[in-house]
């Protein structure tokens, strides 16, 4: 079941990005979430109006996709970034193609006009499921991040909604 983060899957959501950050470089982010820090994303995207959305099955939460403005400012207001991530072992099952359905559909209907992914250089994986999910690439920022001692490139990605 796709639904909206509520404050009691903070914990679940930290453990859920804390694996990536911590043991791979899906994100560049270094830091562990806390519950907190989960508290307050939930409600920033509430206020903005954008989506932070879980995938829940037999009551625990196993995926998460949300999305939020590319950059600040008003010129910007109808471009949007996206980040999903899964469980380790749910991969493959079609969650990540519902949830990043239903965070395009929400922003979609909420006036965007695209998505940006920005993926790791190093998640070929990650650049095959957006270019499956009809994104294209559309630059590379060069040695843009560093995590666990080496630089990595950022890969944009693009889709018109």
């Amino acid at each position: 079941m796709i639904r909206p983060a509520q404050a009691a899957d903070a914990p679940a959501l930290a453990a859920l990005l804390n694996h990536w950050i911590e043991h791979t470089a899906v994100t560049f982010n270094p830091v562990p979430k806390t519950t907190d820090d989960i508290l307050l994303m939930i409600a920033a995207k509430s206020a903005a109006g954008h989506a932070f959305l879980v995938a829940e099955e037999g009551g625990q939460v196993i995926g998460q996709a949300s999305y939020g403005q590319f950059r600040g400012g008003e010129g910007y207001r109808t471009c949007m970034e996206h980040s999903i991530s899964l469980l380790p072992g749910t991969h493959g099952q079609g969650l990540g193609r519902t949830l990043l359905t239903a965070v395009e559909d929400h922003a979609r209907a909420a006036g965007a006009h695209q998505m940006i992914a920005g993926v790791s250089g190093e998640n070929s994986a990650g650049r095959a499921f957006h270019s499956r999910m009809g994104y294209r690439h559309i630059a590379t920022v060069p040695q843009a991040g560093f995590k666990f001692g080496r630089f990595m490139d950022l890969v944009l990605m693009q889709k018109f909604l």
